[in-house]
């Protein structure tokens, strides 16, 4: 068993080293971007986009399939939703914004010395929890 799991450690540390070596996880690379004062995490973001672009039209043309063997789908986004995408947008670029890291690079962070980012992943854990309570009230 921990041997499938194996190649998603090999995964995760390839891309955090990817991260690391992007300067991603780069505060003063976050706060330029924010200050519109550098196009680098702008071409990272847009490259990024553009592979899952392709990276979803083949799943699609393949009918690819998870680890567990059931199809990939991916549903339409709901255009009634609008409200409710800019304003999950909005919160997860202030925390962006005050945490200097979004969630994939904060565990990167965190396995490079900067043991502060432990109260951002506490925080969004901790929400995470907090949401799954409240889920069956919400509206969706």
């Amino acid at each position: 068993m921990l041997k499938n799991y194996l190649k998603y450690l090999l995964a995760g540390l390839f891309f955090g080293f990817v991260l690391v070596k992007s300067e991603v996880i780069s505060w003063f690379r976050i706060q330029e971007m924010f200050r519109f004062d550098a196009f680098h995490m702008y071409g990272i973001i847009g490259s990024a986009i553009i592979v899952a672009m392709i990276s979803i039209q083949l799943i699609k043309k393949w009918e690819l399939k998870d680890s567990t063997g059931t199809p990939i789908t991916i549903p339409p986004k709901d255009s009634s939703q609008v409200v409710r995408y800019l304003a999950g947008g909005t919160l997860f670029g202030i925390g962006w914004a005050l945490t200097g890291a979004c969630p994939g690079p904060l565990f990167t962070l965190a396995g490079a010395g900067y043991e502060i980012m432990i109260v951002p992943i506490v925080s969004a854990i901790l929400g995470t929890w907090v949401y799954g309570l409240l889920r069956p009230r919400l509206p969706h």
